[in-house]
């Protein structure tokens, strides 16, 4: 079902693009629907395309409307509050003793390993003369 009503909606979308562009502008940028000998007077072809972009509209609004809808009740909703904390979260002690600073500097002792030893310099094999 959402498939085709998908589809139909891409369907209206490049519909109504393309009526947008027909549409005489009042500063003659894209408009394309001027000349005489038409199959629409002026003032006759104004007014369909006028029409049939409110209809198109419309019919734009319902299906993005549906699709809305339809995404709603195929996906269960999920809210931050009702998922659960990740383990790393729910094993922290729960005693809070100083504050944030020396939590923090309390979590990095208990986490960092005691500095690494420096290597020795090597020593230089004896002279000999």
């Amino acid at each position: 079902m959402q498939t085709v009503l998908i589809v139909i909606h891409l369907l209206i979308v490049v519909a109504l693009i393309t009526v947008v562009l027909l549409q005489r502008s009042e500063g003659g940028a894209l408009g394309m629907g001027g000349g005489a000998g038409g199959f629409f007077t002026g003032r006759g072809q104004a007014n369909a395309l006028t029409r049939t972009t409110a209809v198109l509209a419309a019919l734009f609004f319902m299906t993005s409307l549906g699709l809305t809808i339809l995404s709603t009740l195929t996906h269960p909703k999920k809210s931050i509050f009702e998922t659960p904390a990740p383990a790393s979260q729910q094993n922290a002690p729960a005693q809070s003793k100083g504050s944030v600073l020396d939590q923090l500097k309390q979590m990095e002792q208990n986490k960092a390993p005691s500095a690494p030893q420096a290597p020795e310099p090597a020593q230089a094999p004896p002279r000999s003369q």
